[in-house]
């Protein structure tokens, strides 16, 4: 999961992406990178926060009024330096590129343009895979005006060439701004404009800083194309009816911030919803905790309804060092488990002696649930119950989340008591599948939730699903 942003307008455009990137840091602690064009390609990316990645002096050198960023989270363990968006590549036209999401067939493809076309690739991302394929196709074409059918054209056959998700921004040199969404709409993509220009975003949150009243979604399957006179074109490269659409659920569990709108669908009212779900399960149980406290930050709204619905208190009990990453999208394990206490301490006179009721926003490893729950008994709580507001992790994802070989799940091949024992939990809640899809998308969307019921919304061969998975555990070992 990554953050990207692209502008085009009458402004400089690091002055839009800069704080555009800060504003989706989130989606992305591991590197950094912005790619300008004026009279050429300026170009700053590297491994860190932006805060790090970029200093006044970098900043004044991207010159132009067209640009994308990046901010990366690696899905297999530490991302190395090369793998830092954007890229770059010089023909045809020359075009910088970035994406969020993740391909199911990158190796096939990589070979292929490898074997066929006799491309070098310098990285394991696969934005580069989807840049040489987008230069190939423009190649086959004729090349001395770059029209938006020609280029839709050219892009329809990349289209037909990729299994998995990809939201992505791109700079054509001299002709403007690119950026498509994968037809299943499985990553998110909005476009904001004003009076100086456009502005396409992972987060609506990133367009409210800017200022861009105007917002809607880039539709999945679709592709704009702004030119450097600000002229737009769009096109619906391939449509696939609602029902086999299917937008990341876990966006709206976890990744996205809560002030964010995506694809109409507030994440704060569905983890308001989330919560009520939750909380009418348990009261079926009979359960009565003394209070409710939520792990901050993403499980507040959720907690919250959770308390309503039982009607007893809601408190913060646990108390965030906001210095410290989040601990999901930590690339070691070792380093998952030593941020829990760096990162939270205790309230204690909210904790002793009572009856806790821990909401969450899921349970992964179980390792920072155990280590939470822990804590909580360290500061006197009599019994410390555990509520996930998401179903049960059981399967990898291949678009683009942390957590892709089954043997990572505590929840793969144990029960819901196991599991509870594992965690020292008095009592294990998890929300449903067919409750969080309720809850989400109110029962008229359709959405990707293959992490929890293993029904993936592309075709993925099981020979296939083993390679990722082996690469990505041989990947980790390297670590």
């Amino acid at each position: 999961m990554c953050g990207i942003i692209g502008y085009i307008g009458k402004e400089q455009a690091i002055d839009k992406i800069y704080p555009a990137l800060m504003t989706l840091q989130h989606r992305g602690q591991d590197s950094a990178g912005v790619a300008t064009y004026e009279n050429g390609f300026h170009l700053k990316k590297g491994n860190g926060l932006v805060t790090t990645v970029f200093n006044r002096k970098n900043i004044e050198r991207l010159k132009g009024t067209i640009g994308i960023g990046h901010v990366r989270y690696p899905t297999i363990g530490m991302g190395h330096e090369e793998d830092a968006q954007p890229f770059i590549i010089t023909t045809p036209y020359g075009i910088a590129m970035a994406h969020n999401g993740n391909l199911v067939n990158y190796f096939d493809l990589k070979k292929y343009l490898t074997i066929e076309n006799l491309r070098y690739f310098n990285s394991n991302c696969d934005v580069e895979v989807i840049l040489n394929l987008l230069s190939v196709m423009l190649m086959k074409l004729n090349l001395r005006q770059l029209e938006p059918d020609m280029l839709f054209k050219a892009l329809s056959r990349v289209y037909k060439q990729l299994i998995g998700s990809y939201a992505v921004v791109a700079i054509i040199a001299d002709r403007g701004l690119l950026a498509f969404r994968d037809p299943l709409g499985i990553k998110p993509l909005i476009i904001g404009k004003n009076a100086h220009g456009y502005c396409v975003v992972s987060e609506s949150v990133a367009l409210d800083l800017l200022g861009y009243e105007e917002m809607e979604n880039i539709t999945p399957g679709q592709a704009i194309f702004i030119d450097t006179e600000q002229r737009f074109a769009r096109k619906q490269i391939t449509r696939l009816p609602h029902r086999k659409q299917a937008a990341c659920i876990f966006e709206y569990v976890y990744f996205a911030r809560p002030d964010s709108i995506i694809d109409g669908i507030g994440v704060y009212e569905a983890r308001l919803r989330l919560g009520k779900e939750l909380g009418r399960q348990i009261m079926r149980t009979g359960l009565k905790p003394d209070v409710v406290i939520p792990v901050p930050d993403t499980a507040r709204a959720s907690a919250q309804m959770v308390a309503e619905v039982l009607k007893v208190k809601y408190r913060e009990g646990l108390i965030k060092n906001r210095y410290i990453h989040r601990t999901f999208i930590m690339p070691t394990q070792a380093e998952r488990i030593e941020a829990v206490r760096l990162k939270l301490n205790t309230i204690r006179s909210e904790i002793a002696n009572k009856d806790i009721l821990l909401v969450d926003d899921s349970i992964v490893r179980g390792n920072t649930s155990r280590e939470i729950i822990a804590l909580l008994r360290d500061s006197g709580a009599r019994k410390v119950y555990f509520a996930s507001y998401s179903p049960p992790l059981q399967f990898p994802c291949v678009y683009g989340i942390d957590m892709q070989t089954r043997g990572e799940f505590i929840a793969r091949e144990r029960s819901v008591d196991q599991i509870r024992q594992d965690i020292a939990a008095d009592a294990l809640f998890y929300q449903t599948v067919e409750g969080l899809n309720k809850a989400v998308g109110q029962g008229m969307r359709n959405f990707c939730t293959a992490c929890f019921s293993g029904s993936y919304p592309t075709e993925i061969p099981p020979l296939l699903l083993e390679h990722i998975e082996a690469d990505r555990r041989m990947k980790s070992a390297r670590q």
